[in-house]
């Protein structure tokens, strides 16, 4: 009995080349087999598809009822076998990196339907990281939809040719080499679509093989593969398609040339299915679900980053989510180095007038960025490991004339140090600089071991003979080129380096470009990803605002990508949920085009802890936040039920004082204006909601945290309340002159639980939210911190500096409890104030120019 069910199996798998899992269903029992091996074959196979479903990962939100048709690679398969041959002796572990990237893959084939249904028309969306091996994932769709009997595949590789001839030479080397008698090609290395002559040549029955194209979102390259598929309209009836839209927020959405012709080809393949990758989905994501678009109603994927991957958060660090212990969120790593402001005007033009005729001046920390570089691929060359290419990137415009003008200075500067290495005086300078990074970021962190300055001097001059300045952009002729040979490159360029394209080797990056939406932000990011045998060793030289800038967008990816796995698990579908974007004040989330059909986002304060962590540093700002803080003080002791002194501790608690004196207090207090999530307004407007609407927040318990007295300087709120200053010094990364200061983060976990009675101490961060719901279901509490205006980071803080404001600071942390009833407080995260940020926004000319 059991040879026949696994024959009758095996017969089923067959069946499902030709058929969806219900047909062939269907014909087993046509072809006679009993009721009760159907069953069993139906139970396996739902076995296998519930594998598939309830993979960890990746997390996918998918529309009801998609049937799981694709269980997994076949031992009759080509294409799969082909990329995990070629991922192998790239070096790739079978575990984790092949067995993860064979699950995410499977789980995306998984949700296309299957190639032989009648007709189809899907979109979904795969979200990943930036430089975090998008490509080799969709290659690896691409692979197993071609096993199993999808015809045509088109790739859109982003919006210039050196991305598309990159993915181009990729799909070759990864599917077309590998199998040569399965595939067709429609587009070449050199050349990007133009019509062939006869379309029955491709798609004609009688030809079984696959055909690849991969086009640049033009709308000229666009157009006329819309109008030769119309034209292919005959043979297209039994033709599978597969859209794979590279880089799926640029040039995708909203826009009125690329998205419409994208849809053209869309409605020319009866059998289609879209899925469009990226890093940055926030466009994606506010689409209008409703409209005939590119919405991802039928599935997004969620993809896990990769071991090994360093993102936004690895490098900048980010702040805490809600439900997290703001001590446990890591600063990141110390690579971030700072340009002053000052230096900005001569490394590119304040003013569109000012490009004509524009000479960069290699300033003090661009030359210091360079020298590092050179001394990081010496260093490399004798570890002797990882990817043999080290390139550095120099991005501050998206104009090529100002491209063009740093070839002189940096040719100049690096044939001088040529002519240096034998001056005591230049080598003195490289190894007091090489001692200074190694020791701020040390090898053994990254399981690495040091290289010695001694060692790495006589690779220095074959790195100054090989290093090329390249000018990479779309004017120029040069181009980053790794396919012969190790590449030493100082790259200079604009949009064609900051989408898609990898930069092989990526040491050191300086980057002062200012942008206006979080997805150009994020891309811009080319300094992300794998470092393989040098992952001590990068660094990165921008503007201390640049460098908020990424800080506050690693807490907004982070934020997003838990929403879509808190989303998975709660039976939503992509047509039912909706990722929130916090904003910030400087940042668009997306273009504004892209926003048409995005709404306010209805958020609530309730169960939340909102904490200070921005302030201003000058005094007459601060003391109006002392006198504000004194006031509250002497309204809680007049007011509160019961006054609990435990100064022993540095900490006073005043119960049940009355909602409409923490009201009087927030009118007062200065929130700083970089913090969105610290709306005043909106702080008073949930309360005073909260007490008319539900009776809830009318007591709320105030409460002082600091340290106990005589341990440093004491603080007096008024007499007889007195507690010791508290320490939090800043992010290094903030420029000490300006007047401004982020703490990144003010309140404890053991803070919020200060007016809890008995053992709160282990309690974690839910357990305290659900002991406040229970204990204090209807009052909210108010922390006062009183900061030391100098607060000296310790020692092991290499991430922190001194806070040196001019008078003390007052923080402010707030607890809501978590309400009973639905409520919300409507936030709007679709505009900023952009009056005083210079921006150089995407340049998107290439869509439409004829240069295809």
């Amino acid at each position: 009995m059991s040879d026949e069910f696994d024959g009758m199996y095996e017969t089923f798998k067959a069946l499902l080349e030709g058929f969806p899992p219900s047909e062939a269903v269907k014909r087993l029992e046509q072809l006679g087999v009993s009721q009760d091996i159907v069953e069993r074959i139906r139970e396996r196979h739902e076995q296998q598809t519930i594998r598939i479903r309830e993979m960890d990962e990746p997390h996918a939100v998918v529309t009801d009822g998609r049937d799981t048709w694709y269980t997994g690679p076949q031992a009759k398969d080509k294409c799969w076998p082909a990329v995990v041959d070629l991922l192998r002796k790239d070096g790739w572990p079978q575990d984790p990196a092949i067995n993860s990237l064979d699950d995410s893959s499977t789980r995306v084939v998984s949700l296309l339907n299957h190639p032989k249904e009648k007709a189809f028309s899907t979109r979904g969306l795969v979200v990943g990281y930036v430089q975090s091996g998008k490509t080799t994932n969709f290659t690896s769709v691409m692979a197993k939809a071609a096993d199993r009997g999808y015809k045509l595949f088109i790739v859109l590789a982003g919006i210039h040719n050196g991305l598309r001839r990159q993915t181009q030479a990729r799909l070759v080397q990864q599917l077309v080499e590998p199998n040569p008698s399965m595939w067709s090609q429609l587009t070449g290395l050199e050349k990007d679509f133009t019509p062939q002559e006869n379309p029955a040549s491709y798609f004609g029955k009688s030809n079984k093989t696959r055909v690849l194209c991969v086009v640049k979102k033009n709308a000229t390259v666009l157009r006329k593969l819309a109008r030769w598929l119309e034209k292919a309209s005959d043979y297209l009836e039994d033709c599978p398609a597969l859209i794979i839209d590279d880089e799926a927020d640029q040039a995708t959405v909203a826009t009125k040339s690329i998205n419409p012709l994208i849809l053209d080809i869309m409605g020319s393949l009866p059998r289609c299915a879209y899925v469009g990758y990226t890093a940055s989905p926030f466009a994606n994501l506010l689409i209008d679900p409703s409209a005939k678009d590119l919405y991802p109603e039928h599935f997004v994927v969620n993809l896990p980053k990769p071991h090994g991957h360093f993102g936004t958060e690895v490098l900048f660090g980010r702040y805490a989510l809600d439900g997290e212990d703001p001590e446990q969120v890591d600063d990141g790593h110390d690579m971030i180095r700072s340009v002053p402001e000052e230096d900005v005007p001569l490394v590119r033009p304040t003013t569109k007038a000012d490009v004509e005729g524009f000479e960069p001046v290699i300033t003090d920390t661009l030359r210091r960025a360079i020298e590092y570089f050179w001394l990081v691929t010496a260093a490399r060359r004798v570890r002797g490991t990882g990817n043999p290419h080290s390139t550095m990137l120099i991005h501050t415009s998206v104009n090529t004339s100002v491209h063009n003008s740093f070839k002189r200075p940096l040719e100049h500067l690096r044939d001088k140090a040529a002519r240096s290495l034998t001056d005591p005086g230049f080598i003195a300078g490289l190894r007091d600089l090489w001692e200074q990074e190694t020791a701020r970021v040390p090898a053994e962190d990254f399981e690495e071991s040091k290289v010695a300055f001694d060692d790495l001097v006589p690779e220095l001059r074959g790195v100054l003979d090989s290093c090329r300045v390249i000018m990479d952009n779309s004017s120029s002729e040069d181009r980053l080129d790794y396919e012969n040979g190790p590449v030493v490159a100082i790259a200079v360029g604009g949009n064609t380096l900051s989408r898609g394209l990898t930069l092989e080797g990526l040491s050191v990056s300086y980057f002062v470009r200012a942008v206006s939406a979080y997805d150009t932000l994020l891309q811009m990011g080319r300094w992300f990803g794998f470092r393989g045998g040098y992952a001590d060793l990068p660094r990165i030289w921008m503007t201390d605002e640049l460098a908020e800038w990424f800080r506050h967008l690693a807490t907004v990816e982070t934020e997003m990508r838990r929403d879509i796995d808190i989303y998975m698990t709660e039976d939503e579908t992509p047509l039912t949920f909706a990722v929130r974007l916090r904003t910030h004040p400087a940042l668009r989330v997306t273009a504004a085009a892209k926003m048409r059909g995005a709404v306010r986002a209805a958020a609530s304060y309730g169960g939340k802890r909102v904490q200070t962590h921005y302030f201003h540093t000058n005094a007459d700002w601060l003391r109006g936040n002392t006198d504000a803080a004194r006031a509250l003080v002497t309204a809680s002791l007049a007011n509160a039920v019961r006054v609990e002194d435990r100064s022993a501790d540095g900490r006073y608690v005043f119960r049940d004082v009355p909602h409409d004196v923490v009201i009087s207090f927030l009118e007062k207090y200065k929130f700083h204006e970089k913090s969105p999530e610290n709306d005043a307004d909106l702080i008073v407007g949930y309360i005073r909601k909260r007490v008319s609407a539900a009776d809830s927040l009318k007591r709320w318990n105030v409460a002082i945290v600091g340290n106990p007295r005589g341990k440093g300087e004491d603080y007096e709120f008024v007499p007889n309340v007195v507690v010791g200053l508290n320490s939090r010094a800043r992010l290094a990364v903030t420029n000490p002159d300006h007047d401004f200061a982020d703490i990144k983060t003010l309140m404890s976990r053991r803070d919020a639980a200060i007016d809890l009675d008995g053992d709160t101490g282990k309690l974690t961060e839910k357990g305290i939210m659900d002991m406040r719901r229970d204990k204090l279901p209807d009052t909210g509490l108010l922390v006062l911190y009183p900061i030391d205006k100098v607060s000296e980071p310790s020692p092991s803080k290499k991430l922190r500096a001194p806070l040196n404001a001019e008078d003390h600071v007052i923080g402010v942390g707030l607890v809501f409890p978590e309400p009973w009833e639905a409520d919300s407080t409507v936030e709007n995260y679709i505009s900023a104030d952009l009056s005083n940020v210079r921006i150089e926004d995407e340049d998107y000319s290439p869509l439409d120019s004829e240069d295809a």
